[in-house]
């Protein structure tokens, strides 16, 4: 059970630099070199240990210490160091000519070299390294986990003779428990308890992780200081990784307190974090041979390869578990139900594999229970909590309550919780969870006694003796084999929502996909415009005589570009021109200067889905033309030629001349992503650009299924620069025109300049309204004899004025840039279709259609001048 014991967040050892203890145990020497092998740091003892006649000083050369031959042995083993930590053995080494053999541990820190020694028994060592093989023999068939530590804690006993054993595990909470044990018969038996986090810090964790074996001798022993005991300049001696480094004084009257004089300590290391320990325990001091130590270390690592057997084939029979569940739900779900209407199935499915006493479950904002759980509203409270948790995250506590405020409000029902999210936006969760249950936990001594009374300081304990403590507000702990399910569960109800919602996501995909294509082209196309329109105002003034020819030449272009932009957004479209593409687009640049665009080749007739990728690639072309390229300034031109291959397709080619010379552009804008990859991507065409010197060269290729040819080029006018000549062309009489008129516009700068242009064409009265309260207002005062509707105003539509209008038989029109409005506007009872934007020309030709009494009773006849026409009778090109 993860049981958080944290009365005291402060502590000592916490806090005690344990690995810089310049001492060492007296069992064996130290020596610390430079790396040209002089030596840095000694222990005091080594002249006794080595028959010298005098301990070497730092600054001595190791060469004038020890033996040639022995020299020759460090360095090759120092050599063998590859990695960090790695602590390398030699075993049997003369270090002098005077002294005995010595078995020797080397390790490095930084560019530093560490030698430990302790004398070394041949006798011993041989029969030492023939254990191996039998313990080996001994673990290999164990398959069971508890097996396996009760095995490991009775043969480390057995081989070397402590008084007792202990296989200790942690927890995640970072507490210990004793979960096999070997010991004398007449000792209290510590099987079963736990030890708070104190009683192993966390830096003695750490150094277990790197250093995993830890001798202590005797606890009395009178250490060995090492002189040096600071590098220079107060740097502390960095003893991590030295076996024979002293002990801190918290940690040896621990052991007293115990009764403990002599311990080895290995780590069990696994998947690279600290999973636990071999503690042994001696009652008088101790200390097994070095061989024997060395097979000790051995032992714990064969050990911990055997325990990840263990664990993973465990994990294996979980998963196995889980693809079980996996399978049963996708059958039972098969038929497309919803997920919350199966919750009582889940529950019952979840129940041999996660223990648990109820079950909820929020899919779209509905929420369902099973079994034991929180109600609707109680759940909703805790909902905000549980949205500040990582996405995809399992969350597994046994007392939410401890975690989230709002859980205490049903935490006497159910307490522990395992969150699984099952979605991303919005939060949809399935939640198991489980009753308080009432818990004893069996202490090794009371864990508070560690706290000095009255302080935040940590005392060793003095009693071990197996301490009760009773927990009620927490849940049995949900296990790694819990996890593991859930995880594989969390996955299986991500697959079972996404299969039940597929079609419904792939459709928000796409949607999703065309809105923000739209929005980006929309975003990019508003900069281009109001970026041209700048330009035009600037290039126009080079040929404006007076205001009047300046305000001309500025509507006409801009008239123009309302032309290109009706040709892709058009609704229905039959095959167009190709021709009148490229002559719409270039009207608004050139106007009268025609000359420096030729189109020739072949005309055909392009397919609607096809002319719109068109349309947006002939713009981009013109607009970096008109910027950069050869229509930049007033000498360049540019020619187009259009010609069919034998198989149908046709080739457009796009050539600059006499503009200022090209440089291939240093970055890629959504423009260039047009003009490249639309006509491969949409229309499986080709397209290749060519940045040369002398102008931009382009080829585009489109596929023969798009396009249909024509007998002969018909011949056509530029609908750009048309409206003005007609606006002026044409005269109305003052008795044909009407008395009164409305206008309901939201737009002040549009509503404005509709009504200038009504006064200049004649009607003297023009009532204006923004919205539908105010036209109402004026339709009851003074009715009107004609009427302009924009049809959307702001959050509301002018459909209320519309049929107050149809009501008193005034005739009226419906402004409006939304091409699907054709379709209504007849139903609605306009007489026509004004297309936004619209100008002077546009409202002359509805003034003339009102004058001359040709009003239709309906939007499918003839418009004004005897053309057929359809719902956008009146449009922006007129």
């Amino acid at each position: 059970m993860n049981h958080h014991f944290t009365s005291r967040e402060l502590t000592e050892c916490d806090r005690e630099p344990i690995h810089n203890i310049a001492q060492i145990q007296p069992h064996g020497g130290f020596i610390k070199l430079n790396a040209d092998w002089v030596i840095a740091h000694i222990s005091t003892n080594c002249a006794a240990m080595l028959g010298l006649d005098e301990n070497p000083v730092g600054g001595t050369a190791l060469a004038k210490v020890l033996a040639p031959r022995a020299i020759t042995v460090l360095k090759e083993a120092l050599h063998r160091i590859v990695e960090p930590d790695q602590i390398e053995r030699i075993f049997g080494v003369k270090l002098t000519e005077a002294a005995c053999l010595f078995d020797c541990a080397l390790h490095t820190v930084g560019d530093r070299m560490v030698i430990e020694f302790e004398r070394h028994s041949q006798e011993q060592h041989a029969d030492h390294v023939a254990m191996i093989g039998p313990i080996l023999a001994r673990l290999e068939p164990i398959r069971d986990f508890g097996t396996l530590c009760a095995t490991a804690a009775n043969l480390m006993r057995e081989k070397l003779s402590y008084d007792r054993v202990m296989v200790y595990k942690f927890h995640a909470d970072e507490t210990g428990e004793v979960i096999a044990e070997a010991k004398r018969e007449d000792l209290e038996p510590f099987l079963g308890l736990r030890y708070p986090q104190t009683d192993i810090p966390a830096q003695a964790r750490e150094l277990f992780r790197r250093n995993k074996f830890r001798t202590i001798a005797d606890i009395d022993d009178e250490l060995v200081p090492i002189q040096p005991p600071q590098a220079l300049g107060g740097r502390a001696l960095d003893m991590s990784m030295s076996g024979l480094r002293a002990s801190s004084q918290i940690h040896l009257q621990y052991l007293r307190n115990m009764g403990v004089r002599a311990t080895m300590t290995i780590a069990i290391v696994r998947q690279g974090r600290l999973w636990g320990l071999i503690s042994c325990h001696h009652y008088t001091p101790h200390l097994p041979a070095y061989s024997l130590r060395t097979v000790a270390e051995m032992f714990s690592q064969m050990f911990s390869l055997m325990l990840d057997r263990l664990l993973i084939d465990r994990s294996e029979q979980v998963r196995t578990k889980g693809r079980s569940i996996h399978d049963k739900l996708m059958q039972r779900l098969a038929g497309g139900t919803v997920l919350s209407e199966n919750l009582p199935m889940l529950h019952d499915l979840l129940k041999d594999a996660i223990a648990h006493d109820g079950a909820s479950i929020l899919i779209d904002g509905e929420y369902s229970t099973r079994g034991i759980a929180p109600s609707h509203s109680e759940f909703m409270a805790l909902a905000p909590a549980l949205g500040t948790a990582p996405v995809s995250t399992i969350i597994a506590t046994p007392s939410l309550a401890s975690e989230a405020q709002a859980a205490a409000a049903f935490a006497d029902r159910v307490t522990g919780a395992l969150i699984l999210p099952i979605s991303r936006s919005p939060r949809d969760y399935l939640i198991l969870w489980r009753k308080p249950l009432a818990q004893t936990i069996r202490w090794a001594g009371n864990p508070a006694k560690a706290v000095l009374p009255g302080t935040e300081r940590l005392q060793p304990r003095e009693s071990f003796a197996a301490w009760s403590e009773e927990i009620r507000d927490r849940s049995e702990d949900w296990t790694d084999d819990d996890l593991l399910i859930a995880d594989g569960l969390r996955v299986t109800l991500l697959e079972v929502i996404l299969r039940m919602t597929d079609e419904v996501a792939k459709e928000r995909a796409r949607a999703q996909e065309q809105q923000e294509l739209l929005i980006a082209e929309l975003n990019h196309r508003v900069r281009n415009i109001l970026n041209l329109i700048r330009g035009l105002v600037s290039q126009s003034q080079h040929d404006a005589i007076d205001v009047s020819a300046f305000a001309s030449n500025i509507g006409g272009r801009i008239a123009a570009l309302a032309s290109a932009h009706n040709n892709i957004t058009r609704e229905n479209w039959s095959p167009a021109p190709l021709t009148s593409l490229f002559e719409t687009e270039m009207a608004a640049y050139l106007n009268e200067k025609a000359d420096r665009f030729k189109i020739s080749g072949d005309e055909v007739l392009v397919a609607p889905e096809a002319y719109t990728v068109l349309a947006l690639v002939v713009h981009e072309l013109v607009t970096n033309s008109a910027k950069y390229g050869s229509l930049c300034d007033r000498s360049g031109s540019l020619s187009v030629d259009v010609k069919r291959t034998h198989f149908g397709d046709i080739k457009i080619a796009w050539r600059e001349y006499g503009g200022p010379p090209v440089k291939p552009p240093t970055r890629r804008g959504f423009g260039s992503t047009i003009i490249e990859r639309s006509i491969p991507f949409e229309l499986k065409g080709e397209a290749e650009l060519r940045f040369k010197l002398t102008g931009l060269e382009a080829d585009f290729l489109v596929p023969s299924q798009y396009i249909t040819p024509v007998t002969a080029r018909e011949s056509r006018e530029s609908s750009a620069g048309n409206d003005n000549a007609c606006a002026e062309s044409e005269t109305l009489a003052l008795a044909d025109l009407p008395k009164h008129m409305l206008l309901v516009e939201d737009s002040m700068i549009i509503a404005l300049d509709t009504e200038e242009n009504l006064r200049r064409l004649g009607v003297n009265s023009v009532d204006l309204s923004s919205n539908v309260s105010g036209a109402l207002a004026a339709i009851e005062q003074r009715q009107p004899d004609l009427a302009i509707l924009d049809f959307n105003l702001g959050d509301g539509s002018s459909m209320p004025v519309a049929k107050e209008l149809v009501r008193r038989g005034v005739p009226f029109v419906l402004a409006t840039g939304y091409a699907e409005l054709g379709e209504k506007a007849s139903e609605i009872g306009a007489r026509y279709l004004l297309r936004k934007p619209y100008g002077k020309a546009e409202i002359q030709t509805l003034l003339s259609s009102y004058a001359s009494e040709q009003w239709a009773e309906s939007l499918e006849t003839q418009a004004p001048g005897g053309d057929e026409t359809d719902a956008t009778s009146l449009t922006a090109d007129g």
